[in-house]
């Protein structure tokens, strides 16, 4: 199967798939990652509540947890990385937000850098995108978009 096959099913009742689809969101029939990320919003702002280290504590077992979702979720579909699959994008958007105030000015930029830096790939996110299979390759794509994002936002705010 291909990564655009229509035959390809997600069984939104299977939790890892659940999560794996973002709550569903990856399902858009058009841009999946960048609803993914839209629906990270509201995870990410009740994560914004947590002090910094649980903050980020929480985001690295997002993150581990991620590798096994995703992995599992391309496995049970015959697909690697279908574009279904957001749960990298919500890590991501995550990484990008870490240490800088809420508003929704930074929200916005946030959002706008993360979607950049994901749907270009500049190298090295290309090169990992490429080389890695598997949920660790799905999900380290996202973490060093996120990861190059975070480094704009830190600058900007």
């Amino acid at each position: 199967m291909t990564q655009s096959d229509p035959k390809v099913a997600f069984d939104l009742k299977q939790p890892i798939q659940f999560l794996a689809l973002g709550f569903g969101s990856g399902l858009a029939p058009k841009a999946p990652g960048t609803f993914g990320t839209l629906a990270a919003v509201p995870l990410f702002l009740l994560l914004a509540m947590l002090t910094p280290l649980f903050y980020f504590i929480a985001v690295v077992l997002l993150s581990i947890a991620g590798v096994y979702i995703c992995g599992k979720a391309a496995d049970d579909v015959g697909v690697h990385d279908h574009p279904a699959i957001v749960w990298d994008e919500f890590v991501g958007f995550f990484i990008t937000m870490f240490m800088i105030p809420v508003s929704w000015q930074s929200v916005l930029v946030g959002f706008l850098l993360f979607r950049l830096f994901d749907i270009l790939k500049p190298w090295p996110i290309s090169f990992i995108d490429k080389k890695m299979i598997g949920g660790l390759g799905i999900m380290l794509d996202d973490i060093l978009a996120g990861a190059f994002a975070l480094i704009i936002m830190q600058l900007i705010f």
